[in-house]
């Protein structure tokens, strides 16, 4: 175990362990840093399933500008245009970062790094590492760099709460191990927690992901924003397994068909076709789904062939299932996959919450507005560990209120998930809405912290009577003009039991 302070008013806690956690652990050094991870290092995170990779402007035809314009577009109309400038900019020299910590990225005959296409870039831009095993690699790179940084301390314990001090600032967090709960009390607190898909029945997510940092952040305060942006990847793998295989979106991007059973192209009529934004190619292949049809992502041929070696992992996980994706289209269906919305941060991921940070999936930065483009969350989150490190200017914490030690009920994951599914899917109207809002606000009275994340997401889609991104509305199938959603906990720091509730949406 490393050496580090134990002054809390030097130590920041660091809360998650997939690229946002660690990647804002290595930039917060030399402070000292305490990273608190419910698995052990490498295990348990999205970031070790992300297949695409990352995008970045560095091929000789693009420029941050048109990486940021691609950003905007598939943002629909919520995306910040200055963050999603800034973000595009760091991404040349978050690549060179990565190869300096050893990231073993593709490269071409020539030596370059290797550049792939996905889906609303119009450039190649997407830096990947062992075909569509970016994710894994990068991962691994991160937790050596941690490892071998003496400033960081790895603690393997759940996290149940947040401390906070008599000005309601962050002041550390209340963990469990072993069934023995303790306090790790710190200067400031970085929530790096990931997302939500583990909430729905159909996810390519952890099961884990269940939004519980947004429930901390939310319990303590702290504003959400934009909860109802839910991307639905286009392309799970659709063979009974839960979560679910992902094909990833670069096949697309290398020819592959989506095609119904009769062979008939499945997104024909619609702008971009099978590189529309995901959020596009979701809703047509939900609509071929509820017409009957069954949806195949077809790679025969020489695509299909050529997948051992350059999409290894997918061709792995069609082995598993019994595909050969030389000779067989790949079922597919949508699944929940990445969230937009999150504890809404500034441009140096501070919340409204003194002393709390978020980073990563679980913040909502300004960058992916209503819909992510394609392989901009590894570049959100190593993009924001610098910005929060280099801002970073939390003050020590007054006195630490004690741990309200109300009982939290055990979650109810399998009545969630069917809820989520049901009426807070790809396409939503209102009575779905309101009977997911009844429902999971029964399960929120009993203090489970998935239930209230579900339900702030409920009553988020509720309030937003339009269609735009990631959020589709059958009752208000046309966008309003562009606003966000804020909504915080009508009474911050409540004690669990209380019933979760959300103020009305702020128009912005």
């Amino acid at each position: 175990m490393n050496a580090f302070s134990r002054n809390p008013a030097d130590r920041v806690v660091v809360v998650g362990a997939g690229v946002a956690g660690l990647s804002v652990a290595l930039r917060l050094a030399p402070r000292p840093v305490t990273l608190v991870s419910a698995a052990p290092l490498g295990l348990g995170t999205a970031t070790g399933w992300a297949q695409g990779g990352i995008a970045a402007a560095i091929g000789a035809d693009d420029a941050p500008s048109l990486h940021a314009s691609d950003t905007e577009v598939a943002g629909a109309g919520l995306t910040d245009p200055a963050v999603a400038l800034r973000v595009a900019a760091e991404g040349p020299r978050l690549i060179d970062w990565l190869v300096s910590l050893g990231a073993p990225f593709d490269r071409d005959a020539d030596g370059a790094l290797a550049l792939g296409l996905e889906a609303a870039h119009g450039r190649r831009r997407i830096v990947r590492a062992g075909g569509d095993s970016t994710g894994a690699r990068v991962l691994e790179t991160l937790v050596r760099a941690v490892f071998a940084t003496p400033s960081i301390e790895v603690v393997t314990a759940s996290v149940h709460d947040l401390l906070q001090d008599e000005n309601g600032a962050a002041a550390g967090v209340v963990c469990e191990r072993d069934g023995a709960r303790f306090r790790i009390r710190a200067r400031a607190v970085v929530l790096a927690t990931g997302g939500v898909g583990g909430l729905y029945a159909s996810t390519t997510n952890p099961r884990g992901a269940t939004g519980r940092g947004l429930a901390l952040a939310a319990r303590a305060g702290a504003v959400m924003r934009d909860l109802e942006f839910v991307q639905f990847h286009p392309t799970a793998i659709a063979v009974g397994a839960d979560p679910m295989p992902l094909a990833t979106e670069a096949l697309r991007g290398e020819g592959a068909r989506l095609v119904d059973e009769t062979g008939a192209a499945v997104m024909a009529g619609i702008a971009g076709g099978d590189l529309a934004p995901r959020d596009v190619v979701a809703r047509g292949i939900f609509q071929a789904l509820a017409r009957g049809r069954t949806v195949y992502l077809d790679t025969r041929g020489a695509l299909g062939a050529s997948m051992p070696t350059r999409f290894p992992t997918v061709a792995g996980l069609c082995a598993t299932a019994g595909i050969d994706p030389a000779r067989q289209a790949i079922p597919v269906r949508p699944a929940a996959h990445y969230h937009m919305g999150g504890i809404r941060v500034d441009g140096t991921g501070a919340s409204s919450v003194p002393g709390l940070y978020a980073n990563g999936e679980v913040a909502s930065t300004g960058l992916h507005g209503a819909n992510r483009l394609a392989s901009n969350s590894l570049l959100e989150a190593l993009a924001f560990s610098g910005f929060i490190a280099d801002a970073f200017d939390a003050m020590p914490p007054a006195a630490v209120l004690p741990e309200i030690r109300t009982a939290r009920a055990s979650s109810d994951l399998p009545a969630i998930r069917a809820i989520m599914e049901r009426h807070v899917g790809v396409v939503r109207d209102a009575a779905g809405l309101q009977i997911a809002v009844d429902g999971l606000s029964r399960l929120a009275e009993t203090g489970c912290d998935a239930a209230l994340t579900a339900r702030m997401m409920a009553q988020a889609a509720l309030g937003r009577c339009e269609s735009r991104g990631g959020h589709w509305r059958s009752d208000h199938p046309h966008a309003a003009p562009a606003r966000h959603t804020e909504a915080t906990l009508r009474s911050p720091g409540a004690a669990p039991s209380e019933p979760a509730r959300t103020d009305e949406a702020l128009a912005r």
